[in-house]
């Protein structure tokens, strides 16, 4: 019996009723919320907060259309793709530190849409969020967004308007700051995800998968009950674009995870050393490791070395469903061979986002926080809301939010009591994970995610020194749009937007 065949089975009962309320419920279709009191208050608005300096830095401006297309992943795959410009991925933004970066976002879609900077420490106002900090951009309109890309890095952007589907159907790409010297010639980014292709991508599905995942153990069952094909930008299998590079040359290759599935990379031995994670260097010299582990949301950066003149492949470990459609060819400019005999090479230790501490930690000690916050991750059920993920028993809105006063030091102890991963992912700040399960790391590593996995538990420590309010959430788009989802409120401002509404503000 297949895993479609049996999650079906599971949705019988109890669960099928509480999905068929939860379907109709006035939550889920029309989004009509309120935050919590708190950031309602306050005497300042976050608009007036955080103000950038331009000064006579470089201006680089983009235009980021919103449109519907039909988009060929391979030769017999195509899909009806919400794309920024046309393209799946969006086009790549690649800007240098210090930059002032200029991004209008015209919607030419017939459903509201923002842009999120998921990674850049930029102005409250600019990251996105509807509801939150800027009204979600209606068909037919355009908003702008600027910031200062003070940090080298690589993030990328998507929307934030009802995620779980929008960045689902293609709204995303990569944005690139590079540094004012260069270390590498060649430079390249390689944006990860999952499609619905054959099949429909609809919540009764996903509800047999979270079943089969709380049974089974599985911590991604149901984005794998979702999904049917991988894309590497954009594209599957043959259709993937080789990597052109000579025997012995070294490149630096970003990876970025716009999927809700853990991937796992296989390199050729001895070829790869992780970089940078989450736009932050680390301290590495380990070369030995050839299985790259990235998260949903998550960015890490490898120094690739080509081994040798004939064709070599990174690709997905093989082990799961769908493996052969995420395999990327490094050819030689002689040497244009793709896909024949594409075979990975032998899994020798995986590096992890939390394998390697950074070269600039937060905090030189352990700091004595001002603000503790306990974050108990969970899954959960009622009636009237069908399947839910919870912070603290509570899905958003009505989550605690974390409060903070400018300056605080603020120490979060991150606890995954359910059956499913979640990738946690902090906006607007840069958070010190210290350790892991009780056990502290011997170098600090500096990340703004966290892949919180079943059992698992993290304490975290970062700076609120970025005035607003900011979102805390699981990058699995799919567990925030059932709840999983909290704010980072600072004393004395306020929002003045609004949940729901006219504008259709549905920020996760």
């Amino acid at each position: 019996m297949n895993r479609k065949v049996i999650g079906s089975m599971l949705i019988i009962g109890l669960v099928g009723i509480g999905i068929i309320v939860f379907l109709q419920s006035p939550w889920y279709r029309s989004g009509d919320l309120s935050l919590p009191k708190e950031v309602k208050g306050g005497e300042t608005s976050i608009l007036e907060v955080s103000a950038q300096e331009k000064k006579d830095h470089p201006v680089r401006k983009f235009v980021l259309t919103a449109e519907e297309k039909q988009w060929n992943i391979s030769e017999d795959k195509k899909v009806s793709a919400w794309t920024y410009n046309g393209t799946v991925p969006g086009e790549s933004l690649h800007v240098t530190e210090g930059d002032v970066v200029q991004v209008k976002l015209v919607n030419e879609l017939d459903v509201p849409v923002t842009i999120h900077w998921h990674g850049v420490l930029l102005p409250n106002k600019m990251d996105g969020i509807p509801g939150l900090t800027q009204d979600a951009v209606q068909p037919g309109e355009s908003f702008t967004y600027e910031f200062v890309a003070n940090d080298a890095g690589t993030y990328w952007y998507h929307s934030h308007q009802q995620s779980s589907i929008q960045v689902d159907k293609g709204l995303y790409g990569s944005l690139v700051v590079e540094e004012k010297e260069k270390e590498y010639k060649k430079d390249e980014v390689f944006i990860l995800d999952e499609w619905a292709v054959d099949q429909e991508r609809e919540d009764i599905s996903n509800m047999g998968g979270m079943m089969m995942g709380a049974m089974s153990g599985d911590g991604e069952a149901d984005t794998k009950q979702m999904y049917d094909t991988f894309t590497v930008n954009g594209k599957a299998g043959r259709a993937i674009e080789p990597l052109t590079m000579e025997a012995g040359e070294k490149a630096r290759l970003r990876f970025v995870n716009a999927g809700y599935q853990e991937h796992r990379l296989v390199f050729p031995e001895g070829s790869m050393r992780v970089i940078a994670n989450d736009a932050e260097h680390v301290v590495s010299e380990d070369h030995e490791s050839n299985v790259l582990e990235i998260a949903p949301g998550e960015r890490m950066d490898v120094e690739f070395t080509k081994p040798e003149k004939e064709t070599v492949f990174i690709g997905q470990e093989q082990s799961v469903e769908n493996a052969e459609d995420m395999i990327i060819p490094v050819v030689s400019e002689r040497n244009q061979n793709r896909h024949q005999g594409a075979t990975l090479a032998k899994e020798a230790g995986v590096a992890k986002g939390i394998s390697y501490g950074s070269e600039k930690p937060i905090f030189g000690e352990i700091p004595e926080p001002d603000v503790t916050y306990d974050m108990d991750l969970s899954m959960g059920m009622s009636m009237g809301e069908g399947m839910s993920f919870q912070i603290n028993d509570e899905t958003f809105p009505d989550t605690p939010p974390i409060h903070v006063k400018d300056g605080d030091i603020v120490k979060v102890t991150l606890r995954n009591n359910g059956r499913m991963n979640h990738p946690m992912h902090l906006h607007g700040h840069r958070f010190q994970v210290n350790s892991k399960n009780g056990r502290e790391f011997e170098k600090p590593i500096v990340k703004d995610l966290i892949h919180v996995k079943p059992g698992e538990e993290y304490v975290i420590y970062f700076k609120a020194d970025n005035v607003g309010e900011w979102l805390f959430h699981c990058h699995d788009n799919n567990h925030a749009a059932r709840g999983m989802v909290t704010i980072v409120d600072y004393e004395g401002v306020y929002s003045p937007f609004d949940l729901g509404g006219e504008k259709e503000n549905q920020p996760n």
